[in-house]
């Protein structure tokens, strides 16, 4: 959207945002810029009507705000990246939050856009105010270390840095080639605490070949006889992704086997927090900005979200800028090239048209939705065992009518969505057709398979109910079953030709 140093539409930031900014591309122009500071309302203009925007204090990292939206197209609080610990939240205005006596909100956001970085790590983590306090007690611990390395080159990690210098009366070597980042950083937030003498005992280090460095540092020191020097990583990622995380200790500092020790500190939510923000301020709808951690790995969306669909006067049109879908196409394209046009619940492509006629919007991903097969849970990533429920309710004539409830995961767009059908006597799909015949199953063997007939011979056949309705639900082709071992073996073999000898005559 930027064509050398002007861009097409102003950019809304903090003072400190922008100074930044402008350090790190000072050839971009200064006029560019929209200021606003945490607690502001401003009024953007807009032809479709002027709508406030406020900011409110991200508790991630200097300068990071959330941005609330307010207009026809409804209310949205966009988080960004963001730690939505309750003081977080509660400075979000009272409209939005329930008192102990009221009900329900007196207002109600449309929609939340939330950072879910760790929304499917079930630990609690410690606010950022005992972590650092464990970094303290842990050089605390290590009195005799000359040297102390803070792996705390990260944007949002300055906080700990500041608070090391104030507890030790010590100034920190921050190197400007090995960490230039956090050098232009800390240069406009804290320059009183940076030294240019590499002899001072606080040394920032960034993160890459930690390890490496860390093994070196300590085999000098052996050899010199010297004090091991300390080694500290105030991050979430090690917690996160360890494979014992659940009895590792979040209130003290952890040893690794290369000798760094670790403290949970971390610039987003934890689960508990988001479950936490996301039952106070009770959304319509909520969108992950963060994939592949979704919303819909939330409780609260599950519950609250997961049933709910797209209205015609729905606000999001609005804010997208689209027309209020009023036909929706299907195009299923199969292996022999025909189209067919379906219904929109079973869409693999939605458009809709927008106020321009002269283009079109896709809704959904432009990419191929992928099929299902007997490995498709472990290729797609699906790891909750209840991905597919069914509610099933009584029709006419006596049928069971059945809602599948199915999670579509688009790039553009997060939808949940709801596809009802009637259930049918088992039979194979005759709108399906396989690209590969090699890959064409007989269709007397599958009939006994969705049959589950099992008294035919040849139980490899036999496919479990639970995985007809599952594929059922999501209209692919129920998976031709795994071949036997004779079968591998027969199609491996060798036609043996026999020639026989020409006679001379």
């Amino acid at each position: 959207m930027h064509t050398g140093t002007h861009f097409s539409y102003p950019v809304y930031a903090t003072h400190l945002t922008k100074s930044l900014v402008l350090h790190y591309f000072p050839q971009l122009d200064e006029s560019v810029f929209v200021e606003i500071e945490i607690g502001k309302t401003i009024i953007a203009k807009d032809p479709e009507g002027d709508f406030k925007v406020t900011a409110y204090d991200a508790n991630h990292c200097p300068g990071a705000v959330m941005f609330l939206f307010e207009g026809t197209f409804g209310n949205i609080l966009h988080t960004g990246d963001c730690r939505l610990t309750k003081d977080t939240v509660k400075n979000l205005p009272t409209k939005y939050i329930p008192n102990k006596k009221d009900i329900e909100n007196i207002a109600q956001l449309d929609y939340v856009f939330i950072d879910c970085t760790f929304g499917r790590c079930s630990l609690e983590f410690p606010t950022k105010k005992a972590a650092i306090q464990q970094v303290k007690n842990c050089i605390k611990m290590h009195p005799n270390a000359q040297v102390v390395y803070l792996s705390c080159d990260l944007l949002g990690q300055e906080e700990i840095l500041i608070e090391i210098s104030k507890e030790f009366q010590s100034s920190i070597y921050v190197d400007q080639l090995s960490v230039p980042d956090c050098f232009q950083v800390i240069s406009h937030i804290a320059p009183e605490i940076m030294t240019n003498d590499s002899s001072a005992r606080f040394h920032v280090i960034g993160f890459p070949k930690l390890n490496e460095r860390a093994a070196r540092k300590f085999s000098e020191a052996h050899n010199n006889n010297e004090q091991e020097p300390l080694f500290i990583r105030p991050s979430t990622y090690w917690y996160a992704s360890h494979e014992d995380a659940e009895n590792l200790s979040l209130t003290d500092a952890e040893r690794d086997e290369f000798g760094v020790w670790h403290i949970c500190y971390s610039m987003h939510s934890s689960r508990y927090e988001l479950e936490w923000a996301l039952r106070h301020l009770k959304p319509k709808w909520v969108v992950s900005t963060t994939p592949p951690c979704l919303a819909m790995d939330l409780a609260y969306v599950k519950k609250h979200c997961f049933k709910t669909r797209l209205e015609a006067d729905d606000p999001i049109w609005n804010l997208f800028n689209l027309s209020s879908p009023e036909k929706c196409a299907t195009i299923a394209c199969a292996s022999n090239g025909n189209s067919e046009v379906g219904e929109c619940t079973n869409a693999s492509k939605s458009i809709v048209e927008d106020s321009k006629p002269d283009r079109k919007r896709k809704i959904c991903s432009p990419l191929k939705k992928q099929e299902v097969t007997l490995f498709g849970r472990a290729r797609l990533g699906l790891e909750e065992t209840q991905l597919w429920e069914r509610e099933e309710e009584e029709g006419e004539n006596g049928k069971k009518k059945c809602h599948v409830l199915t999670m579509e995961k688009d790039l553009e767009l997060e939808i949940v969505s709801v596809e009802p059908f009637i259930e049918q006597p088992s039979s194979l799909p005759v709108n399906i057709s396989l690209k590969d015949k090699e890959l064409q199953v007989d269709r007397e063997k599958m009939e006994m398979a969705l049959n589950g007939n099992k008294n035919q011979g040849d139980r490899s056949i036999y496919i479990n109910e639970s995985l007809k309705k599952m594929y059922r639900s999501r209209n692919v082709p129920v998976p031709r079953p795994l071949p036997s071992l004779v079968e591998l073996m027969n199609s491996t073999k060798r036609v043996r030709l026999v020639l026989n000898p020409v006679k001379e005559e």
